[in-house]
């Protein structure tokens, strides 16, 4: 029994084979002349449960209804397709809304997909910009943490020294 037990393989073990004419073999049995291989963890993404999907729906109706209505949201500065030198990287938003922000609500702004910052004026700061291209986008976001309204995106260059000769 304990014999049988010591030559089960592992679960979720994989074992590579190479034969006499080269081809290669991957199986989940040992084989004769085989080695075990360990392999990475497989990246599993957890996606939000409908029932999270349809409250956060139901709070964008919500919020409609108490008039939180936006005509538009828009970064004003800088400009879309602008270039800049920003030697400490650092990157100055100045966003705008129309009507203009509500009590409670903040505007947003994500740099390359990514949240960088919110802040109920219309300017906010992100510093250490990488240089190269990017891409950045306002958002109006409620006390709920909703987002109320989202502008057109715009794109960027930043050039910065480098420390390299």
């Amino acid at each position: 029994m304990l014999l049988a037990t010591l030559t089960t393989p592992a679960i979720g073990e994989v074992y590579r084979h190479v034969d006499a004419q080269g081809n290669v073999t991957f199986s989940d049995e040992p084989m004769d002349g085989g080695e075990a291989i360990k392999v990475k963890p497989v990246t599993t993404v957890t996606l939000p449960k409908p029932q999270t999907v349809e409250e956060t729906d139901k709070l964008r109706e919500e919020v409609k209804r108490e008039g939180a209505v936006y005509d538009s949201v828009s970064i004003v500065s800088p400009q879309n397709g602008q270039a800049f030198n920003s030697g400490s990287g650092d990157v100055r938003f100045e966003v705008t809304s129309n009507p203009e922000l509500q009590s409670g609500h903040k505007y947003e702004v994500t740099l390359d997909g990514q949240p960088v910052g919110q802040s109920t004026s219309s300017s906010i700061v992100v510093n250490n910009v990488y240089r190269g291209t990017h891409e950045a986008r306002a958002y109006i976001i409620d006390e709920k943490g909703v987002q109320v309204k989202a502008g057109s995106s715009i794109s960027f260059t930043v050039h910065r020294p480098s420390v390299l000769r």
